[in-house]
C-alpha cells in the first residue's frame, strides 16, 4: 500500500475564472515551478499539458476540467484546471463540488467580467473558500487597483491585496509583499531566479497605506487581530499570516495577490498563498449526507481510518481502458480490486484499477486515501454525483446540481451503418457531460441533441465526427423553449374502460399551480386523506403527470415550474391498476394544462458587448431590434460595455452581426440568465409552426 500521505500536507484547488483570464497559463506555469512538468506549455501553440483534446489545441480555449498533482513545499496539490466558457459552466460545477479551495484569476485589463461573477456565485453556493490573482500585470490598460475595488464591488467580497504591482504595464518587474514588506524582483525570463529587496524610502508612505488597509480589513472579520489593532499594538508578520489563513478557511476573507503567467512573474508567491492560506481537506469540516436506509442525517470524520466515502464527480471515456470515473475520496481508503457499494444506485461495485491523473496521462496507484483526487477504471454502473462507500457503513452525498439545456439541433447519421455508432456516441458523451441531453422524438423520428449553447454543441459535434469516425447531418440550432400556467385550477382525471373480462378505472382529482420559485420545474405532492387512493397507486399518478410534462398544450414544448397536488379521487378493487391510475392523472395534467392559461416561456441570456466608443450607437441599435433590454452601460479605458438581456432566439450567429457592425472590433460574452414570457405576437408564430409540422419539439 502506498505511502499516506498526511491529511494537513494536502491542497485540493480549483483554478477558476472568465474566459481568457489565463487560467490554464497559470497552471502551466504551476506544474513548471513545481517540477511536474520540464518545459512550459503554451496556450496559443497548443502545447499545453491541461489543454490536451484536439479541440482545445486548434481552438485556444479549455473545454474539459483537467486534473494534475505536484508538490511544493512538501505540500501536495491536486488541481483542476477548469474551462472559462459559460458553454461548460457544467466542468466548473463539478469540480467546485469536490474541492476544499479555488484560486480566482482575474485579467488585470477586464477586471470583473460576466463570468469571473458565474464561477464566483458558483462558488459561493458550494462555500468554497478561495484566494484571488490578478494576472496579465504586463498588459497595456492593466489596473491591479481598480480591479480590487471591482471584487469589491461587483462581488460583494471581502478582500485586500497581500501584494501591490512594482512598476505598470510594459513596466511590471514583480510585485511588493506587503506583508513582509518587501520587494520581489524577478531576475530572469523564466522566472526562476528571484529575490527579497528592501524597499526605497519613497515607496514606504505607499506600501504603509496598504498595509493598513490589510489589517483593518483583517480586524472586521478576526477578532485577534481586532483586539491588536484597537490597542495600536504592532501585528507582528507571523500574526497576520495566520489572520489570512484563519478568515481564509472560514470563507470570510480573500487575500489577493498579483503577477503575469505569461511572462513568468509572481507564480511561486502565488503557490506559497496557495499552501499557507488555502484548507487542508481535515480543516473543511467533517462530511454531512444521510443514511440511505434510515433517512437519518450521518456526519463522518475526514480520516484515513475512517469508513469509505467517496463522490464521482465526473466521467470521461478513454480509447484504451474505456471509462475512467474521477472520484473525490472524502474518509477511508480505496483499494485496487476491493468492492464497494455505490448508495445513490444501491448496487455493489469492483475497482478494478486506480489511477492519479495527469491531465489525459495515467499514473497507476494501488490505493487512494482521504483528502486525495484520484480515478478509478471497472465500474459499471456509476454515474456523475453517485456516492461510493462501504455497504456496512452507508452514507448518501448530496447530489450535484446541473443546469439545463438552452439549445437543440436534430442529428442523422448519413448512412445506415452509422446509426449504431452514432447512437453508442451520443450515449457516452451523455454520460460524459451531464449538461448534454439526447432525446429521440417517437412522432418524427428525430434524434434531438442539446446543450448549453452553440458552440457546447458544435464541440459535441466535432467529437462526434472525430473521436467516434461518425458520419452525421446536423440541423440548424433550436431554441429550447418551455410551456407554465400562470393561474391555480383544479381538474379531474378519469381513465375507465371495459372489454368484458377486467377492466380498467384510473380516477385522481388534481390540484395545479404556479411555483413560487422559477427553475424549480414540475413538482408533485401527495395529499391524498382517509385512503381514497390504495398507496401503491400513489407512484403511477406521479409517473403520469411526469410523463405528461414532456409536452405542453400550447407547441408540445416541455412543462416547468408546475406544482400538482393530489387531493382526491377513487379506485375499483378488481379494475384498478397502475396504468389506470398513470392514464387518468396524465389525462388531468393535460387538461389542467389548458385550463389554467398557459404561457411559452423562452430562455434569457445575460449578454456583455465591449465596443470602441464610436460604434456603441449602432451595437445598441440592433440590441434593441433584437428585442434586448439594457441593464447598464460602463466604460474600460476607451472602450464601452454594455450589458443587456435579449432573448436567446435573437442571438443566434451574433458573432457575425456584431463583427460586420463594428469591422471586428467588438468582442462579447453571453450565458443563460432566466426563463421568461414569450410575447404573445412570436407566440402565435410558434403555435402556427407547431400546428402546420403537427408534432411537438420536446427533447
Amino acid at each position: 500500500m502506498e505511502q499516506k500521505i498526511p491529511l494537513d500536507r494536502i491542497r485540493n484547488i480549483g483554478i477558476i475564472a472568465h474566459i481568457d483570464a489565463g487560467k490554464t497559463t497559470t497552471t502551466e506555469r504551476m506544474l513548471y515551478y513545481t517540477g511536474k512538468t520540464y518545459k512550459i506549455g503554451d496556450v496559443d501553440e497548443g502545447t499545453a499539458t491541461m489543454d490536451w483534446m484536439v479541440q482545445e489545441q486548434e481552438r485556444g480555449i479549455t473545454i474539459t476540467a483537467a486534473a494534475t498533482t505536484c508538490i511544493w513545499k512538501d505540500v501536495h496539490i491536486n488541481i483542476i484546471d477548469t474551462p472559462g466558457h459559460v458553454d461548460f459552466t457544467v466542468e466548473v460545477e463539478r469540480s467546485l463540488k469536490v474541492l476544499d479551495g479555488a484560486v480566482v484569476v482575474f485579467c488585470a485589463v477586464g477586471g470583473v467580467q460576466p463570468q469571473s461573477e458565474t464561477v464566483w456565485r458558483q462558488a459561493d453556493r458550494y462555500k468554497v473558500p478561495r484566494i484571488a490573482f490578478v494576472n496579465k500585470m504586463d498588459r497595456t490598460g492593466a489596473n491591479f487597483f481598480a480591479v480590487v475595488e471591482q471584487i469589491r464591488g461587483r462581488l460583494g467580497a471581502h478582500c485586500a491585496a497581500v501584494q501591490i504591482p512594482s512598476g505598470k504595464e510594459m513596466e511590471f518587474k514583480g510585485s511588493i509583499d506587503l506583508i513582509e514588506k518587501k520587494l520581489v524582483v524577478f531576475k530572469d525570463d523564466l522566472g526562476l531566479d528571484f529575490e527579497y529587496k528592501e524597499l526605497d524610502s519613497e515607496i514606504l508612505p505607499e506600501v504603509e497605506k496598504y498595509r493598513n488597509i490589510l489589517i483593518e480589513k483583517l480586524a472586521e472579520v478576526d477578532d485577534k487581530v481586532m483586539e491588536d489593532y484597537l490597542q495600536g499594538k504592532e501585528i507582528s508578520v507571523k500574526a497576520i499570516k495566520e489572520a489570512i489563513r484563519r478568515t481564509v478557511v472560514a470563507n470570510k476573507f480573500i487575500p489577493i495577490f498579483c503577477g503575469t503567467s505569461l511572462k513568468n512573474k509572481g507564480i511561486q508567491l502565488l503557490l506559497d498563498g496557495v499552501c499557507d492560506y488555502l484548507p487542508s481537506p481535515v480543516e473543511t469540516g467533517s462530511i454531512k449526507g444521510i443514511d440511505p436506509q434510515t433517512s437519518e442525517f450521518e456526519e463522518i470524520t475526514v480520516s484515513c481510518e475512517a469508513p469509505l466515502c467517496a463522490l464521482c464527480f465526473k466521467i470521461a471515456t478513454d480509447p484504451y481502458v474505456g471509462k475512467i470515473y474521477y472520484i473525490r475520496v472524502y474518509s477511508g481508503v480505496l483499494t485496487t480490486g476491493e468492492y464497494i457499494y455505490n448508495a445513490t444506485r444501491r448496487e455493489r461495485e469492483r475497482v478494478a484499477k486506480l489511477v492519479k491523473m495527469h491531465a489525459n496521462h495515467q499514473e497507476i496507484v494501488g490505493s487512494v486515501s482521504a483528502g486525495e483526487i484520484a480515478a478509478c477504471v471497472g465500474l459499471k454502473d456509476t454515474k456523475t454525483g453517485d456516492t461510493l462507500c462501504n455497504e456496512k457503513k452507508q452514507i448518501l452525498i448530496e447530489a450535484m446540481r446541473f443546469p439545463e439545456p438552452v439549445i437543440q439541433q436534430a442529428i442523422e447519421p448519413k448512412t445506415k451503418d452509422a446509426q449504431e455508432k452514432l447512437g453508442l456516441a451520443l450515449h457516452k458523451l451523455e454520460e460524459e457531460d451531464p449538461s448534454f441531453r439526447v432525446v429521440y422524438n417517437q412522432e418524427t423520428g428525430q434524434t434531438l441533441i442539446a446543450g448549453m449553447g452553440q458552440l457546447h454543441l458544435e464541440i459535441i459535434i466535432d467529437r462526434i465526427l472525430r473521436e467516434f469516425n461518425v458520419e452525421a447531418s446536423v440541423g440548424l440550432p433550436q431554441v429550447a423553449y418551455r410551456e407554465t400556467i400562470t393561474q391555480k385550477t383544479s381538474v379531474v382525471g378519469k381513465y375507465i374502460q371495459q372489454s368484458g373480462g377486467r377492466g380498467q378505472y384510473g380516477h385522481v382529482v388534481l390540484e395545479m399551480e404556479p411555483q413560487e420559485v422559477p427553475g424549480t420545474g414540475v413538482t408533485f405532492e401527495d395529499k391524498i386523506k382517509s385512503g381514497a387512493i390504495p398507496r401503491e397507486f400513489i407512484p403511477s399518478v406521479k409517473q403520469g403527470i411526469m410523463g405528461a410534462s414532456k409536452s405542453g398544450s400550447l407547441a408540445g414544448y416541455p412543462v416547468t415550474d408546475v406544482l400538482v397536488r393530489l387531493i382526491d379521487g377513487s379506485y375499483h378493487d378488481v379494475d384498478s391498476s397502475e396504468m389506470a391510475f398513470q392514464m387518468a392523472a396524465s389525462i388531468a395534467f393535460s387538461d389542467g394544462l389548458k385550463k389554467a392559461k398557459p404561457i411559452l416561456l423562452e430562455p434569457i441570456m445575460d449578454i456583455e458587448v465591449t465596443v470602441p466608443e464610436e460604434y456603441m450607437g449602432q451595437v445598441i441599435g440592433d440590441l434593441s431590434a433584437r428585442r434586448a433590454k439594457i441593464v447598464s452601460l460602463g466604460q474600460q479605458v476607451n472602450l464601452r460595455i454594455i450589458r443587456a438581456n435579449v432573448p436567446l432566439s435573437e442571438v443566434f450567429n451574433y458573432a457575425t452581426a456584431v463583427r460586420s457592425l463594428t469591422q471586428g472590433r467588438a468582442t462579447y460574452t453571453m450565458e443563460p440568465l432566466i426563463y421568461a414570457e414569450v410575447p404573445s405576437h412570436i407566440t402565435e408564430k410558434i403555435k402556427a409552426g407547431f400546428s402546420s409540422v403537427g408534432v411537438r419539439k420536446s427533447f
